[in-house]
């Protein structure tokens, strides 16, 4: 007996140790850097060396970090990619979440409890889809398609997107935590979409905050496509009217620089995901009554369009002189239509060189076309892993939104479904699913819909009781798992 107790005393003292031997290694380290260090490294050590503090205590608040830097953060830039012609860019939220998934590791590897990556019904498909991606690069690196660094650096971008689903479904057990984030991911939201609204007047289209000189409106517009469809399954499926009135506010509020985006793909993700809504709601009267007016009322609405919509829209079968032309029977296509078509062409004829594994990431050039992309770069395998990965997505969406019984938490898992499949449409014509602005807010969602039916307390997702106390908490991490979809491989434990 005295020898157990000893050990344990030890491993105690063990995990006692631990974090204070980093903390006074990190102090010695920043010491010295602050000395010799240029100011604003030294500002960014610091503030890294807080973060890391502030997330090792409390994951959660580096949750509402990363939200809130998704659409309100600078970028920068680093190097520059040969085979894209690009530099690659970073933003604020891509040290955010270095520095949060470090402290996240640190605070596993501190309290063995806690495990380091729950079991999911997504967990084969993303690794699957992360392996062949960097299998095709380092492939593509020793045969020179892939140029310096620039593709690691792509892929490592895949794989932040991930930590955020991994952080959410790690640490997230409780109903109000889930109230919490949705809020702050709908204020951010809000907060992006007034300055959409402040840039229409200049007669630019419309693009996210801190974009740089030259904006992406198409990511904003597929980041709005989903934010517009997560708030509208709320809205169809809440009995709360208070919750519902701020729901259609803010659809509302998205709506003005969602059009002024002047963003095709994004007009042309936003009818697959009505038509979503209008199979998986439980008032697809309401939806199909509602659509079927549109339609009829159609000549109207087009009539009272914005006038820089319309001319978006017939923009797309404008051919223009001396630019690429691509024509279906008698119909021509304007140049950037053209040139996605010719894109399309140009992966297919490289992906029968290299059918396998394709070129690697950022090995063929750059295309902004999700599947033609993924195709060329990682072959028949890497889109057969992102396939996986997407229909796994889905297929957990309409699980969730069949099965929950709470119906704010139904609203957002058929909202999340809705705005998937925005999204597949959506990377047509962009490279929707590796887009940091689109990608870090789905998965955060994505990680939410998952813990649905484990969530601790009471209250729908957004809460009909926005103040209502969480009851007890679930089982320890490592002894449960999320439930799959029936017809699921998953098997109990834990992974990694």
């Amino acid at each position: 007996m005295r020898s157990a107790s000893s050990a344990s005393d030890l491993g105690s003292l063990g995990r006692l140790l631990l974090p204070l031997a980093l903390a006074a290694g990190a102090a010695v380290i920043l010491s010295r850097g602050l000395v010799t260090a240029r100011l604003d490294y030294a500002i960014l050590a610091a503030a890294a060396g807080a973060i890391f503090i502030l997330v090792f205590l409390k994951t959660e608040l580096g949750l509402y970090l990363v939200i809130l830097s998704m659409l309100l953060s600078p970028e920068f830039a680093v190097g520059g990619g040969v085979a894209e012609r690009r530099q690659v860019v970073f933003r604020t939220e891509d040290f955010l979440l270095l520095v949060i998934a470090v402290s996240w590791l640190a605070k596993t590897a501190v309290n063995k409890e806690l495990g380091l990556v729950l079991k999911t019904p997504l967990n084969r498909p993303i690794f699957a889809y992360v392996a062949v991606n960097a299998i095709a690069t380092t492939l593509g690196a020793l045969t020179g398609t892939v140029h310096g660094i620039s593709g690691f650096f792509y892929v490592l971008k895949y794989v932040e997107y991930f930590v955020v689903y991994f952080i959410v479904v790690n640490n997230v057990s409780e109903r109000a935590q889930v109230r919490r984030l949705i809020l702050v991911a709908f204020v951010t939201a809000a907060l992006a979409s007034l300055v959409g609204i402040a840039q229409i007047p200049s007669g630019q289209r419309v693009s996210a905050p801190f974009e740089g000189e030259e904006g992406e409106p198409n990511t904003f517009g597929g980041y709005l496509l989903f934010i517009m469809a997560l708030l509208l399954g709320l809205a169809l499926e809440t009995p709360n009217l208070r919750t519902r009135l701020v729901s259609l506010a803010l659809t509302g509020l998205c709506l003005g620089p969602f059009a002024f985006t002047l963003s095709r793909a994004s007009y042309l993700g936003f009818v697959p995901m009505l038509g979503a809504l209008a199979v998986l709601s439980s008032r697809r009267r309401l939806v199909v009554t509602t659509l079927v007016f549109a339609l009829t009322a159609s000549p109207l609405f087009l009539a009272l369009a914005p006038d820089p919509v319309v001319k978006r829209v017939r923009y797309t079968f404008e051919p223009e002189a001396d630019q690429p032309t691509v024509r279906l029977g008698k119909v021509g296509f304007d140049p950037s239509t053209s040139a996605r078509l010719i894109s399309f062409s140009q992966a297919l004829e490289g992906w029968q060189r290299r059918p396998i594994l394709g070129y690697g990431v950022t090995g063929f050039g750059f295309m902004d076309a999700q599947y033609a992309r993924t195709l060329v770069e990682t072959g028949v395998i890497g889109l057969a892993a992102f396939l996986w990965m997407v229909v796994a997505v889905v297929r957990l969406g309409i699980h969730r939104a069949r099965s929950l019984t709470i119906p704010e938490d139904r609203g957002l898992a058929v909202g999340f479904t809705a705005g998937t499949i925005g999204l597949l449409t959506h990377a047509i014509g962009a490279n929707s699913f590796i887009i940091v602005r689109v990608m870090e807010p789905f998965w955060l969602f994505a990680g939410i819909v998952v813990l649905l039916p484990t969530l601790a307390g009471s209250g729908g997702a957004l809460g009909t009781r926005l103040g209502a106390r969480s009851g007890s908490l679930p089982p320890a991490r490592s002894s449960w798992r999320i439930a799959p979809p029936p017809g699921s491989r998953e098997t109990n434990g834990p992974a990694g």
